[in-house]
Order: C-alpha cells, then sequence, then structure tokens
C-alpha cells in the first residue's frame, strides 16, 4: 500500500472527486474518512457525477444507503454514510456486497465497519480547516496504476 498526501481548498474537490470518478471501476470501494464538515459527501457528489449523475446527490446521513443506478449513472454505486451506525453487526443487514458484483461503494465513516474495515479499499482521510484540506490517501496496489492525483 502506498499512501499519497494531496492539500487542496475547498473550491477543488469536485475536481478532485472528479478525477477519482474517472477511474472507479466496478467492485471498487472508496472509504471516506474526517471530521464532520471535512467534505466527503463533497467528494463522493464530484465522483457521482464523473460517473454521469446530472442532478443533486443528497447526503444519505438519514438513509444509509443511497442507491444510484443506471441510466442516471453509467454503473450502479451506492453512497454509504455509516454515522448512524452503532455495531459492525448491523452492517450484515445492509447487503453493501451485493452492489460490488457490477458497481461500487463510497462509504462515509468508514471506522463504523469494525476492526476489520474493508480490505483491499482505497483508503481517504479529509483533515484541515477553513478553505484548506489535506486528502491522505492509503492507496492499494490495485489502485496504484490508476491512481489520479
Amino acid at each position: 500500500m502506498t499512501q499519497f498526501v494531496v492539500h487542496y481548498g475547498l473550491a477543488d474537490a469536485a475536481r478532485i472527486g472528479a478525477a477519482l470518478g474517472a477511474v472507479l471501476g466496478a467492485g471498487d470501494v472508496i472509504l471516506l474518512s474526517g471530521d464532520l464538515g471535512a467534505g466527503k459527501t463533497t467528494l463522493a457528489r464530484g465522483i457521482l457525477q464523473a460517473r454521469g449523475l446530472a442532478g443533486e446527490a443528497p447526503s444519505p446521513t438519514f438513509a444509509i444507503i443511497q442507491p444510484y443506478a443506471p441510466p442516471e449513472v453509467d454503473m450502479p454505486i451506492g453512497h454509504v454514510d455509516l454515522y448512524r451506525i452503532e455495531d459492525a453487526r448491523e452492517l450484515v443487514e445492509l447487503g453493501l456486497d451485493d452492489y460490488l458484483y457490477d458497481g461500487a461503494l463510497l462509504i462515509e465513516w468508514p471506522e463504523r465497519l469494525g476492526d476489520q474495515g474493508w480490505p483491499g479499499a482505497l483508503g481517504l482521510h479529509i483533515s484541515g480547516e477553513g478553505d484548506q484540506r489535506i486528502l491522505t490517501a492509503d492507496v492499494p496496489m490495485h489502485w496504484e496504476k490508476r491512481w489520479p492525483l
């Protein structure tokens, strides 16, 4: 696994999300972590727009999973927010693995996945204050050749 660090301003978040979305493939999982208001959903929206979403992408905080499917996007994508999950055992009921047959997952608050996390996932951690952000990416080997940033 290789780690990359990207410094950016909030105005660049959609561009960074679009770059990630352009290389997203079926079977991929992207884990988005950071404090409340860090910009996780903003990056996810950029990824979804790169995959064809023309409308607004609501935050899945209350729904937990916001599904997207063709023709809205070019492949099935589950945008997941685990903030309200209290026990990793609750995740079995969500059926997240089903997205990975022909689609991808964007998971906010991956800390709620439990000790194992999600093996092989691209891990993105957002930190920073004000307009400045730092994206720390833990890039697994199968992502290294297509890492866009």
